[in-house]
């Protein structure tokens, strides 16, 4: 597939390392040039340096035969007059544009088809915000996220040394779950996932995956004794995009309150956030934080622009008596440095917007993705139709032979999540929750639920 990415920062950099690995032909426009060689020094693609949204520099990258535009520069603008000019001059099948700001984002019909000519509009503000708020929603998860339009949940978490799921065999955990729709997919162990089936063993310090009905997803939770009290005192390090969204989301039902550096910037978010409190000031201050209660605070979130910022300042929090420390990274690899910190979970926006983008790249048809583990495995949501000899309509569980490392979790049929046996048959358009433990079994998945033929 050839897909053409305009921007080289750091969501098209992590885009262009997610699909350059899966045997696309990826060019990447941007108009500085030392991004452009870094990431030709990292991955086998082609770049051209000019401005995203000039037809030039389109034709220059090779749009007439473009399958897919992803666009992620840093400007809405040029993402949206990108999209515009393409759709007026070529016949690219798909465009796929980032939008931040929420003036563009309110009015739902401005990128329908009387609009502005996108496909698909992602804001990976928002993205993560919701990932956030989710966490805040269920504290004591490592990762939560929805399926089947909310109808079941993928949720993580970390094994304690002592705790009900330490030394466990997976076909141990049926008389606690008490549900047969609720399944464990995925068992990582310092870093690398296991194969699961009814003897692999849990121990301290995994990080468990399960899928369950939204419904069920506290109750499992307690069983497991890792529901923790609600967060109702928060503080928020950072008052850009995220975090402003984050505080319109929260302060209603939550105690909120924003540390913003940039005097022009919380001057701005205080006129918008009617009941959050706004502080100008350094959130790796030890002073600010003891005078605004840290030792009180049940969450300390930490969503700068500025990875090294909020790795010290959450760290710092935690150090204080935050109960629990949430820390957004841009770089994954610095998640290595999380160990020692007491920061307990970790937000990397490019694994997050990227489930989003991957969805629309998938050769099957699919519904949802959820990039996960450093973006190493994937859960899936895709949808049966008889079509092809591959496909899963009309043939039994026991019978679809997909290879070790994907997990069937969920099976959902006209709008019912139905329990998964050895003998379920699949039929015409349902959708099935899986989990690929490792990103080069997708192309397995992807074969067995073809879309229909237009």
């Amino acid at each position: 597939m050839k897909i053409l990415i305009l921007g080289a920062g750091v969501t098209g950099s992590a885009v262009a390392a997610a699909l350059a690995s899966e045997e696309n032909d990826i060019m990447v426009v941007d108009f500085k040039p030392l991004l452009l060689d870094a990431l030709k020094e990292r991955f086998d693609i082609a770049t051209v340096a000019g401005n995203a949204a000039h037809p030039s520099v389109l034709e220059q990258a090779g749009i007439h035969n473009t399958d897919i535009v992803i666009a992620v520069t840093d400007s809405d603008e040029t993402n949206m007059l990108a999209c515009i000019i393409i759709k007026s001059l070529y016949k690219v099948p798909k465009t796929i544009a980032r939008v931040r700001a929420i003036d563009y984002l309110k009015h739902p019909h401005l990128f329908d088809y009387r609009g502005i000519p996108i496909d698909h509009v992602i804001s990976p503000e928002m993205i993560v915000m919701e990932s956030i708020r989710n966490l805040i929603d269920f504290p004591g998860v490592l990762h939560i996220s929805d399926f089947a339009g909310g109808l079941v949940r993928l949720f993580s978490v970390k094994v304690k040394d002592h705790g009900f799921l330490t030394g466990k065999k997976i076909k141990d955990l049926g008389d606690r779950l008490a549900n047969n729709k609720i399944r464990v997919v995925a068992i990582f162990r310092q870093g690398k996932p296991l194969l699961v089936n009814g003897q692999a063993f849990i121990e301290t310090d995994d990080e468990v995956f399960f899928v369950a009905p939204r419904n069920e997803v506290r109750r499992v939770l307690k069983e497991l004794h890792r529901l923790e009290a609600p967060l109702k005192r928060i503080i928020i390090a950072g008052g850009g995009h995220i975090g402003k969204r984050l505080g319109l989301a929260l302060e209603n039902d939550h105690q909120v309150k924003i540390i913003e550096k940039d005097p022009r910037r919380a001057k701005k978010i205080s006129n918008e956030l009617l009941k959050t409190i706004i502080l100008k000031g350094d959130c790796a201050d030890e002073t600010l934080l003891l005078d605004e209660s840290i030792d009180t605070t049940d969450l300390f979130c930490a969503i700068t622009e500025n990875d090294g910022v909020n790795i010290i300042s959450a760290s710092l929090a935690k150090s204080l008596g935050a109960r629990k420390a949430i820390c957004l990274l841009n770089h994954t690899s610095y998640t290595k440095l999380l160990p020692g910190t007491g920061i307990d979970v970790a937000v990397l926006p490019n694994q997050e917007t990227l489930g989003s983008i991957l969805k629309h790249v998938r050769k099957g048809d699919v519904a949802q993705v959820s990039s996960l583990c450093g973006g190493t495995a994937e859960a899936i949501e895709a949808i049966a139709h008889q079509n092809s000899s591959h496909s899963v309509v009309g043939k039994r569980v026991d019978g679809i032979h997909f290879p070790p490392g994907i997990v069937l979790g969920a099976l959902i049929r006209n709008q019912d999540v139905i329990e998964i046996h050895h003998d379920t048959v699949f039929e015409e358009n349902d959708h099935v929750v899986m989990f690929a433990m490792e990103k080069k079994l997708v192309v397995n998945i992807e074969k067995n639920f073809q879309p229909l033929e237009k």
